[in-house]
């Protein structure tokens, strides 16, 4: 079979509108699929824009400020506990500040070194209990200089005996926790 040339003709034209017709239509989709892409992508710059940039760069600042100071504080009480602990470096203290206050120390014990965890840190802690004599005001002085002396120590508890003689001479019963920062 033969065709003839405006047969021909016609179905060339079939084809090339066929073909117009098809890349119209994907012409169409992208330009649809294109709206939707931009239309997101507006959404998605408006909604940057709405975030805060300066505020969170300033916050994250005031953050970083903030772990510094927390740094350099837990490094210096860190420090403070790393101080070793010695029952007898502690005594000599205790035996200098009653001295210095006219007191007299005439009992003194201490614990061995025990284990105990303050705000989950693993200190060592030794107890000294002290029985010292002497004026009631100096007395009172000697545990406030005692208790500020040791910074990384506490007293726990004092007990004081009074005469009811008219005797100026008192006696103080000290418990002393000093401690140290145990491990690295």
């Amino acid at each position: 079979m033969k065709l003839s040339k405006t047969t021909k003709l016609v179905i060339a034209i079939g084809f090339f509108v066929i073909a117009l017709i098809g890349l119209n239509m994907v012409r169409s989709q992208l330009g649809n699929q294109q709206n939707q892409l931009s239309e997101e992508l507006a959404l998605a710059q408006s909604r940057l824009n709405m975030i805060p940039v300066e505020k969170l760069s300033s916050q994250q600042a005031a953050l970083e400020e903030q772990l510094n100071q927390t740094t350099s504080q837990f490094e210096e009480v860190k420090a403070i506990l790393s101080e070793p602990v010695g029952s007898v470096a502690a005594s000599s203290v205790l035996f200098d500040i009653a001295e210095a206050h006219g007191l007299e120390v005439t009992e003194m014990t201490s614990s061995a070194p025990a284990t105990e965890s303050l705000e989950e840190v693993t200190c060592l802690v030794m107890l000294l209990t002290a029985k010292v004599e002497g004026d009631v005001p100096n007395l009172v002085s000697f545990v406030t200089k005692l208790n500020s002396h040791f910074a990384n120590g506490v007293v726990n508890s004092i007990t004081i005996t009074i005469p009811e003689t008219n005797s100026d001479e008192a006696s103080a019963e000290i418990q002393l926790a000093v401690y140290t920062h145990q491990g690295g």
